[in-house]
């Protein structure tokens, strides 16, 4: 059975990248993804902006449409306003997230009953409040704020246990760590979907500093392999179109039953990975 897959995008923040984004979602939405979401900016920044465009594209491709959503550094109040807005617009999915720690804070959180201190809390609060499909994030190679990758399997199964739906997988570029990472979640008696996230590299040297905030590894092959196409758009493009398409297959022949991408509103080597999937 061939693997459904799902499209993430971020709320562009120029006039120049908003009119690229609404040419690159009709030819991603042609591709009949089972889901897209729509990222959700630290502390949010992007709010309205993510409201509006979740809105849009749900109107605009009659496809199911996930809003981010965080909770550090914002209220309960806060957060539940924006869960109404989001329920009362017809929005039915969230991808629960922690958020980024602003430079004021420090993991783990203080106790406070007017936050949220941890994930595992917010969704069960957000399935308390409505009746939402809920995404979590989770890393094969553990969170960055994570003391170990067994301490963040243990907070993805609260996760889980709370009510997630799903796990989508931070990116990485050699799937054994996925295969790894879905072993070791089972051991531990995570039953949730784990679905692996991969990125489209557009650009080499901007997902190197994007893996370096993210801690995802970045293996020597990858950079000797760009390294060759360096000043040369159409090859470097066409080696990250055969990367993607070749990771995705590796993944479906292995049974992996859903794929979510990291499309960085581009459509081109998300495009080709898909049709690859659907042959």
């Amino acid at each position: 059975m061939k693997p459904t897959y799902s499209f993430e995008f971020f709320p562009p923040k120029t006039e120049a990248a908003e009119a690229s984004f609404w040419e690159a979602i009709p030819l991603l939405a042609a591709l009949e993804p089972s889901f897209m979401t729509v990222t959700y900016g630290a502390g949010g920044s992007t709010r309205d902006k993510t409201l509006e465009i979740v809105s849009s594209l749900r109107a605009k491709t009659n496809l199911p449409v996930a809003a981010h959503l965080t909770f550090i550094n914002t209220t309960r109040d806060d957060v539940f306003a924006v869960t109404d807005a989001l329920w009362n617009n017809g929005t039915r999915h969230i991808i629960a997230l922690r958020g980024d720690l602003p430079a004021d804070l420090s993991w783990p959180l203080a106790k406070d009953e007017n936050y949220f201190q941890y994930t595992s809390d917010f969704i069960e609060a957000l399935c308390q409040r409505h009746q939402f499909e809920i995404s979590v994030a989770a890393y094969p190679e553990k969170h960055p704020d994570s003391n170990s990758l067994e301490d963040d399997i243990f907070a993805l199964k609260k996760k889980c246990d709370a009510g997630a739906t799903r796990a989508i997988t931070q990116f990485f570029f050699e799937n054994d760590k996925f295969y790894s990472f879905v072993e070791k979640c089972r051991k531990a008696g995570i039953e949730t979907q784990i679905c692996p996230g991969l990125l489209p590299v557009h650009d080499f040297k901007s997902m190197l500093r994007f893996a370096g905030r993210c801690q995802a590894s970045v293996p020597g092959w990858l950079a000797e392999g760009f390294s060759k196409f360096e000043g040369k758009p159409g090859d470097s493009r066409k080696y990250a179109e055969e990367l993607l398409v070749k990771q995705a297959l590796d993944l479906a022949k292995n049974g992996v039953s859903h794929i979510h991408f990291y499309t960085l509103n581009k459509q081109d080597i998300t495009t080709q990975a898909c049709r690859a999937l659907r042959t």
